[in-house]
């Protein structure tokens, strides 16, 4: 899960395109969906607090129903910022007009059209691409006026306009065939979630899954609201009362909530004892931050690429995880992830919460006892369990410029940074040369792990600190 923290663009260098890297297209496409993402843990507290069975304060409820119901508007405005190079309020701007037109159009040609979030999302990227090309377009003299920025959103609303004309003839079917296959999902029972969970945890180690989220939380699936509103996605159907939504979220929690911080229990007995008490709070932080909020990518990162079979067996049993809560009939919810929190917010909402808990400890105890078997039998090296390195050592410290400085130069220098993004727990970077990453110093720093994608695309898993040094980062190259 990503938010923006930090962006800055350098010169193509030596011919690479970066929109030519697929990976890097798809890497900026994954932190925009984030942008509008980050809406839903208030639009779901403030949903959830309002209704009868909480606080029972109907304009509270009505605050959270209007974010739900305004999501492709959302989305239209987050990913066409999120995807301009510089993340200029103009691209914003664009996106909602070609939002509105787009709708505006398709609906006077059939009003039985909806593309839901697929809307927001297209013409979000559209409004990004066309900020990209035309931010510093020159018109003639006599129409200097509209050019650079200000011709995006004009080019925007026009290109919409043609684009909800094709849309407005040419979605018919298309929508039935998103239907069928959202019906079938949601209707699938156990094999849906269980392939969806496989699939999410796999394109996590390339922070991609939030593609595969979108359409499944977002798109497929509907149901007619008490007040006649037809909403789409399993976590606005579920906070909506669909009784059938929530199948691909439920079988997150004993996951997230229970065999990950058992794997940190794993880790934290495997490591030699006169070494536990360096790694206790490591490992303590580790599982808190997946139990309370959700978010696994630290906990992963220590893992995936010491023992791939492993991280394997990870997604298959997130899978199983996935079908046995949809064989169990329990329906659980989240805004942001199924840690604790979002638990405790979807509860009144839930069917058959607490079958949860057994199916969670009993993750847990797979989970505890694969890890011993797999750090042992391969002696992997996991925290605690490293050879002792003897090389350099990079001191930490509390100086902003210092910490800076050295993230920097494990990067490869200032010259070697194109673009700096971040989201929860990841640096996105673009690169001028691989060859100039130093991913030991990087590890001593704090990195969890190091991706690499194509010539230029280049992911560094520092845990939650991610937007603290992505900034700090940005502050230093900048100058």
């Amino acid at each position: 899960m990503c938010f923006r923290i930090a962006l800055m663009d350098r010169p193509t260098i030596e011919g690479k395109s970066m929109q030519g890297n697929f990976f890097i297209i798809m890497q900026r496409l994954g932190k925009a969906l984030m942008l509008p993402i980050a809406v839903l843990p208030v639009a779901g507290l403030l949903l959830r607090i309002g209704q009868p069975d909480v606080f029972n304060i109907v304009f509270v409820t009505k605050a959270g129903q209007t974010l739900f119901e305004n999501l492709p508007l959302l989305f239209a405005i987050g990913i066409s910022g999120g995807f301009a190079k510089d993340n200029h309020c103009a691209a914003s701007l664009a996106g909602t007009i070609g939002y509105l037109v787009l709708t505006a159009v398709m609906q006077a040609i059939n009003p039985q059209l909806n593309m839901g979030v697929l809307s927001g999302i297209i013409t979000g990227l559209l409004a990004g691409v066309l900020y990209n090309r035309y931010h510093n377009i020159k018109l003639p003299e006599y129409l200097a006026f509209f050019g650079g920025k200000r011709f995006v959103p004009i080019a925007t609303g026009l290109s919409c306009l043609g684009l909800g004309i094709v849309l407005g003839w040419a979605w018919g079917p298309v929508q039935q065939g998103v239907n069928a296959i959202g019906n079938w999902l949601v209707a699938s029972g156990p094999v849906g979630p269980f392939v969806y969970g496989i699939l999410n945890v796999v394109f996590r180690v390339v922070g991609l899954h939030h593609i595969v989220n979108s359409l499944v939380w977002f798109v497929f699936g509907s149901f007619t609201a008490a007040d006649g509103a037809v909403v789409t996605g399993d976590i606005h159907r579920f906070f909506a009362g669909d009784p059938s939504a929530g199948a691909f979220m439920t079988g997150f929690f004993p996951v997230f909530m229970f065999a990950l911080p058992a794997a940190c229990l794993a880790m934290y007995h495997a490591a030699p004892k006169h070494k536990r008490s360096t790694v206790a709070g490591l490992f303590l932080s580790l599982a808190l931050t997946t139990f309370l909020t959700g978010i696994t990518e630290p906990v992963e990162y220590t893992f995936l690429f010491l023992s791939p079979l492993l991280y394997g067996i990870h997604a298959l049993l997130t899978g199983v995880a996935m079908a046995v809560c949809q064989i169990l009939d329990i329906k659980l919810g989240f805004t942001f992830s199924a840690g604790l929190i979002d638990y405790v917010l979807s509860f009144g909402l839930a069917s058959r919460p607490l079958m949860m808990l057994p199916v969670g400890v009993l993750w847990a105890v797979i989970y505890y006892f694969l890890f011993r078997f797999f750090i042992n039998r391969f002696s992997l090296a996991t925290p605690g369990r490293e050879e002792d390195d003897d090389d350099e050592v990079v001191v930490l410290t509390e100086d902003v410029s210092l910490r800076a400085a050295a993230w920097v130069e494990a990067l490869g220098g200032k010259d070697n940074l194109q673009r700096i993004d971040a989201c929860i727990t990841r640096l996105r970077l673009e690169i001028v040369n691989m060859d100039e990453i130093q991913e030991s110093r990087l590890k001593k720093l704090g990195a969890m792990g190091v991706v690499k994608r194509g010539d230029s695309g280049l992911q560094v898993i520092v845990g939650t600190q991610a937007e603290i040094i992505a900034d700090e980062i940005r502050e230093l190259v900048t100058q």
